[in-house]
């Protein structure tokens, strides 16, 4: 799997006008639903079952970058958006540091293995200083899908 396959370009935010972590996830859920990812009927909804998740634990895992997600039967694949927070969101992170990146994925309740997949191709990127280093001061969506091309190339079988 390939952050590509997963990542709806249209729903790349940066910088992310939500400052707040519940406001960001509501915005990256809508910017998911505007492109076609999602009905929009359901956005609501589904930011509020992200958010649930989200205070079940948090998806905020250190060094300026969280992936929250849901499993969900309102999605038939896995879509994810992306949004850059120039200024930081507190996102009880386990590092206690603001979040910058936000990764966030809707996945197919019935296909769990598809989101085992994808969390491991997003932390498979975000575990490397680099690309975190990179996208957090992308300030644009070109700029962030441009990142996400060159970690797909990366992570090529040689």
């Amino acid at each position: 799997m390939k952050l590509r396959d997963i990542v709806v370009e249209k729903a790349i935010i940066a910088p992310l006008k939500s400052t707040k972590r519940d406001e960001a996830i509501r915005e990256l859920v809508e910017g998911l639903a505007a492109h076609g990812a999602v009905k929009p009927a359901l956005a609501d909804e589904l930011a509020k079952a992200v958010v649930k998740r989200e205070k079940r634990g948090s998806t905020g895992f250190g060094h300026g970058v969280a992936a929250p997600h849901v499993k969900t039967p309102d999605v038939q694949r896995v879509f994810a958006a992306v949004g850059i927070a120039p200024g930081g969101i507190e996102f009880h992170a386990l590092d206690k540091q603001p979040v910058h990146v936000v990764f966030l994925l809707l996945s197919p309740e019935d296909r769990p293995e598809e989101h085992i997949d994808a969390m491991e191709c997003v932390f498979g990127v975000l575990t490397q200083d680099k690309f975190r280093r990179f996208l957090r001061q992308a300030k644009t969506p070109a700029e962030v899908w441009g990142l996400l091309e060159e970690a797909d190339s990366a992570s090529q079988p040689r």
